[in-house]
């Protein structure tokens, strides 16, 4: 075997397979590595020249990256040395890789499992040096990495049955069954569209997952609005409309009573509404931003106000959903209408200058390609986007379930949370590429006078209402820093809180669960770096909610009687049906 295809995936077989070919041992081991590795990585740069998933020939250019000789040379002489250790090793023992894929009983008793692993484990260790060790476009550099990252997540032993340990010593206990049941689960699989990440058959909405009780008392084509039955006696006399991501459905923050932020805001004397929108089918595949402000976020806003009869509102935009609301209320103002108090947002992009990971998916041959496919017409299928972001973690999202699933023959238990993840929401084509061109690619929604919505140049500057903005410290979504980046794009006076861990797990944190950190800063002070906020911030042990709920308490008003029905009484607005509602249950 070569030496390139010994180190390197040939004809789509693991990178590792072909090790014990040159060990070393023998003569011509690690000669030419150098070479060779950046022979490799200089073809993988121009595969990288667009954003991942997409042809080359739409760029018309290829990025232009280089590896310095020297680097190359140290890495190389690492890897020889580190592989010679291990080889040696492994002749007295097989070695325990420190790898969670790696961690079952079968594979530390197999010497010949242990020591692929430990190969991979090494060799992939070299391919991400030599991916930080490339010089060129920032942009290039980053895509290289998450391609190398992809690359190594799908050729991990642990993907294959012929290398399998754990797999291979389940089948021979089973006598067989694990693999017949494989077989049924890539079947059933390949029938749903997706992979399975939990026993979806144990879920059903309305049931066991966004229960909340309520009604919805509004709709048009686009949205359905919620509006939820008090568990208070009194009520704050400003109410509250959470807008959710259209790109995901809103009942991420309704799963269970004790998890739910909905319930939560509801405990809270908060008389709460939510939109829910409608999955889109091909009647909705002309709908743009426009569409999406001025007949949803604005006319839930209005609704609002005209049901309840309160002159102002509290808001809550999640993710892309604060993306929308933040350019409704620009609308507005730029109109001379203020019917919001205070808006929070949730992890949520205003400023697009940070996108971290999703930066290697968006450049102008990407966003020109949507805007051909479906500038003026289409859909973009819920499936496609929902792969995207569990590829952002591959091993966790992806690989770990086609092992399971496939390889073991296991049924993954239920977990509300990623049912929800599986329940995904197609996208209007002219909406998404507005988005990708105007946000990602030339984040104009900070530029002042630079987008017309809705018939009106939108100016951030003059969003003077209160503000609560959070952002999730290991969030992958919405990196920490863009999140933050709010607090410079946007006036009015401001509270910056961080909590723990990532886009979902972060939010979706009730403060009966003692669990995680959140960190605040009472200073009033925003510098321009996030870490500079962070060096001054204190970090408080649970949930933000209870920070978040005192902050709101603040600017909701008076308590006053709580409503003792839906809607607005001999009025328009009457309870159409119960929550959730039609147009949650529509799967894409």
């Amino acid at each position: 075997m070569s030496q390139r295809g010994s180190l390197f995936s040939v004809a789509g077989m693991p990178a590792w397979v072909g090790m014990t070919a040159q060990t070393p041992g023998h003569p011509a081991f690690g000669q030419g590595l150098a070479e060779e590795w950046a022979h490799v990585f200089h073809s993988a740069a121009q595969s990288v020249g667009l954003g991942a998933m997409m042809p080359q020939a739409a760029t018309g250019h290829s990025p232009r990256l280089s590896f310095p000789n020297l680097k190359l040379l140290e890495i190389q002489q690492d890897y020889v040395q580190q592989i010679t250790d291990l080889w040696n090793q492994s002749l007295q023992q097989a070695p325990a890789p420190q790898d969670r894929r790696f961690s079952g009983a079968a594979w530390s008793g197999n010497p010949q499992a242990a020591f692929a692993a430990a190969a991979y484990l090494l060799q992939g260790r070299a391919m991400m040096a030599l991916a930080e060790a490339a010089e060129g476009d920032a942009k290039a550099r980053n895509r290289l990495r998450f391609t190398v990252e992809q690359w190594l997540a799908a050729s991990a032993p642990s993907n294959f049955l012929a290398f399998n340990a754990e797999a291979q010593q389940k089948a021979i206990e089973t006598k067989g069954e694990s693999l017949t049941q494989g077989v049924k689960n890539l079947l059933q699989d390949l029938r749903q569209g997706h992979v399975s990440m939990t026993d979806e058959s144990r879920f059903e909405i309305g049931r066991n997952v966004a229960t909340t009780e309520g009604a919805v008392v509004f709709e048009n084509e686009l949205f359905q609005l919620i509006e939820y039955k008090p568990l208070t006696a009194k009520v704050h006399e400003k109410p509250f409309l959470v807008v959710p991501p259209c790109i995901n459905k809103y009942y991420i923050l309704d799963l269970r009573p004790e998890n739910s932020l909905i319930r939560y805001a509801v405990s809270q004397g908060h008389r709460t509404f939510v939109v829910s929108w409608r999955n889109p089918d091909k009647t909705l595949a002309r709908k743009t931003w426009d569409d999406y402000i001025e007949d949803a976020a604005i006319r839930a806003i209005d609704t609002v106000r005209r049901m309840t009869g309160a002159r102002q509102i509290n808001a809550l935009g999640f993710c892309v959903g604060g993306t929308i609301l933040t350019t409704a209320l620009a609308v507005l103002a730029a109109r001379g209408e203020k019917p919001v108090a205070s808006a929070t947002l949730l992890t949520t992009l205003v400023d697009f200058s940070d996108t971290g990971i999703l930066d290697v998916f968006i450049d102008e041959g990407m966003v020109s390609f949507r805007e051909m496919q479906m500038g003026k017409e289409g859909l973009l299928a819920g499936q496609d986007l929902a792969t995207t972001f569990s590829f952002l973690r591959p091993n966790d999202l992806v690989w770990n379930y086609v092992v399971g699933n496939y390889l073991k023959g296991e049924m993954p238990p239920p977990f509300d949370l990623l049912y929800w993840n599986s329940d995904s929401t197609n996208l209007p084509g002219p909406f998404y590429a507005w988005y990708l061109r105007n946000t990602y690619l030339e984040n104009s929604l900070v530029k002042p006078g630079k987008l017309t919505v809705c018939g009106s140049k939108i100016d951030l500057r003059k969003l003077e209402l209160p503000l609560y903005i959070y952002g999730s410290r290991e969030d992958h979504i919405v990196p920490i820093g863009g999140a933050y980046a709010s607090t410079q794009a946007l006036a009015g006076a401001k509270r910056f809180v961080m909590g723990a861990s990532g886009h979902i797990a972060g939010v979706i944190n009730p403060p009966a669960a003692r669990k995680r950190s959140h960190w605040v800063r009472e200073d009033g002070k925003f510098p321009e770096n996030v870490n500079d906020w962070i060096a001054g911030a204190t970090e408080i042990a649970g949930s933000w909610w209870e920070d978040w709920a005192a902050w709101l308490k603040h600017h909701a008003g008076k308590l006053v009687a709580a409503p003792k029905s839906y809607g607005k009484p001999r009025g328009p607005y009457q309870a159409i049906e119960p929550a959730p509602g039609r147009y949650v249950k529509v799967k894409a």
